[in-house]
């Protein structure tokens, strides 16, 4: 079995996807998909990697996990989502780094699914934009507490996954920035569920519809009603063209309110994003969707 788990980042999904995920999955159950509903497993998987990190994984785990997840029997791939697999948000940054027990808990899950082939889906996410956004999930903290110390200048992405290509060694990991996550909402789905990527799904715009006007979006489902054969590359070329004309401005502009933060503060996190992300397309074992 494939185990697939999104595992946020925290301030990129809000539980998009899985719901995306939900509303096709009577159709994905009858490809060997299971996409069992995050009430059943999310506490679950919690307390089973809290009773790891303090003893030994019982020989029968995997099946009590499984005959509490799912309702089938033997999917090919099952697929699971929580943004706060790694901490919640008030821990998403500590000791000079990103979600600094990310790689223990995926350990102790693949561990818990050491017959299966896991894979990690992680979306990122522009420091600048993230780190207000993440520590407002946390109001009771002053922001200094809560990255810890951390130069926020310091941080990368690229430095969490090379911690959990070190302890979970064959994880296979797709990773994608959340400012693109318009431009590509279907291919997450699909490679998600391991879809053909001409295969149709219920969904693929929903993202698309949060930023664009109902005016644009009406003409955009025109115009690909008018083209129905064109690859997923048009189809993005189409979406940034139409974004440009029809995007609602407040959804995408970002207002960032930190004392001390300073436009060029902003700019260089950005720069430094910007290297980051392209030393992660780099790595090894690392799928990186980009439009």
């Amino acid at each position: 079995m494939q185990v697939v788990l999104h595992a946020g980042a925290h301030n990129t999904d809000e539980d998009r996807l899985v719901k995306c995920l939900l509303r096709n999955r009577d159709d994905f159950r009858q490809r060997g998909i299971a996409v069992p509903g995050p009430s059943r497993y999310r506490r679950l998987l919690r307390d089973t990697l809290h009773a790891m990190s303090e003893g030994t994984l019982a020989p029968d785990a995997r099946d009590i996990l499984l005959d509490a997840i799912l309702d089938e029997d033997h999917p090919k791939r099952l697929l699971l989502s929580n943004d706060n697999f790694f901490s919640v948000p008030k821990l998403a940054v500590a000791k000079g780094v990103f979600y600094p027990r990310a790689e223990i808990k995926l350990a102790h899950l693949a561990r818990i699914f050491a017959q299966d082939r896991l894979e990690l889906f992680l979306a990122i996410r522009n420091p600048a934009t993230f780190l207000p956004a993440v520590h407002a999930d946390a109001p009771e903290m002053r922001f200094d507490d809560f990255i810890d110390g951390t130069d926020p200048r310091d941080l990368r992405w690229s430095e969490l996954i090379g911690r959990i290509h070190a302890h979970v060694p064959g994880l296979g990991i797709t990773v994608w920035c959340n400012e693109d996550t318009p431009l590509i909402w279907a291919q997450l789905i699909r490679d998600m569920a391991g879809l053909d990527p001409a295969q149709k799904i219920i969904g693929g715009f929903d993202l698309l519809s949060e930023i664009m006007s109902q005016a644009g979006m009406k003409r955009f489902r025109a115009y690909l009603k008018e083209h129905p054969n064109m690859t997923e590359i048009q189809k993005r070329r189409v979406i940034t063209a139409f974004l440009d004309k029809f995007a609602i401005e407040d959804e995408i502009e970002q207002e960032l309110d930190l004392p001390g933060w300073t436009e060029e503060l902003v700019d260089s996190l950005t720069a430094l994003y910007d290297d980051d992300v392209f030393r992660i397309s780099q790595m090894p074992g690392v799928t990186m969707i980009a439009p």
